[in-house]
């Protein structure tokens, strides 16, 4: 999907690992793998929601990734990969500081007023500023039907954000300005995405895709560290199922889910695997609705419609 893919966030299916694929099947096994790594992708949007009503948003982020960062070090420790050089120091602090920690704090504080359907939709406009970046940074070419594509995308998003907020005026909380930012702030996360797609992705040319994952989470897990003491101090009047929302991200989506696609990169080729990844912010929606009972309206189904089709539309005509 992305013009410049990197390895995945744990939320964000717009972002997708560089590994060289060895072969272009999809028997019954891959197509398997597949649709497991998407439902729980997509399903980290409601946990994130779930578990924001048992911890604050960078409670949570520390939580998570605290979880995560354990067996992610485990794998650096055991597979002893290549020491970065001197240079490459600075991207993968990119990637743990900006990719982990500040994304996961923007879009877990947007999620406090915005559905996760409509968060999943617009996180997965990353390959669109991903493909911007790259054509001021990078060179790259980004004609006139990016620029259609950008633009439809955005409006999508504007028309969430004007969802959202008269979807909450309607019920009289007065938090319209509120869910406005609340769009905002996971805007910012894509763009906290696709700033290190741009950064990291000289990496791939020497480590691996895991490599720079599991770096990742460790950095990021270092940085969200100054939250843990408030975790651990609301878990322990936290109800239940938040607790189960908090472990479910760190295992899941954080884990899991990156295992599950290495093994899909390793069957077929990435950008024909990322296809497949479309189908996350509309089950997004779907599980939005059925764990949380987030129902969402006409305007915010065509606002996500609009956002993903202008990401199809670039990468179709690039």
């Amino acid at each position: 999907m992305s013009a410049t893919p990197l390895a995945p966030t744990c939320d964000s299916a717009a972002t997708v690992g560089l590994a060289p694929s060895k072969g272009n099947r999809l028997d019954g096994g891959t197509l398997g793998i597949v649709v497991v790594t998407v439902i729980i992708w997509a399903s980290a949007f409601a946990a994130i929601r779930a578990g924001l009503k048992a911890f604050g948003p960078l409670e949570l982020g520390a939580a998570r990734f605290s979880i995560a960062a354990v067996p992610a070090a485990l794998y650096l420790l055991i597979s002893r990969p290549a020491l970065p050089r001197l240079g490459e120091v600075w991207r993968f602090a990119t990637g743990g500081l900006l990719f982990v920690a500040l994304y996961t704090a923007l879009l877990n504080m947007g999620e406090r007023t915005v559905s996760s359907g409509a968060a999943a939709f617009i996180i997965n406009i990353n390959p669109i500023i991903t493909a911007v970046l790259a054509s001021f940074l990078l060179g790259e070419r980004f004609g006139r039907w990016g620029w259609v594509g950008t633009a439809v995308s955005f409006s999508g998003i504007g028309l969430i954000a004007l969802n959202e907020t008269m979807g909450n005026e309607a019920v009289g909380s007065g938090a319209g300005l509120q869910l406005g930012w609340g769009a905002l702030l996971v805007l910012g996360a894509a763009l906290c995405n696709s700033i290190t797609t741009v950064v990291q992705k000289p990496l791939f040319a020497r480590h691996k895709p895991l490599t720079v994952s599991a770096s990742n989470m460790v950095v990021g897990a270092l940085a969200l560290s100054p939250w843990l003491p408030g975790a651990y101090a609301q878990a322990q009047t936290a109800p239940l199922p938040g607790l189960m929302a908090a472990l479910y991200l760190g295992v899941m989506p954080s884990l899991v889910a990156y295992a599950t696609w290495t093994i899909v990169l390793s069957r077929m080729p990435a950008a024909r695997a990322s296809n497949f990844l479309y189908c996350a912010p509309p089950l997004a929606m779907l599980l939005g609705y059925v764990w949380l009972g987030e129902v969402p309206t006409v305007m915010g189904i065509i606002g996500g419609l609009m956002a993903l089709g202008g990401v199809a539309i670039v990468n179709l005509k690039r």
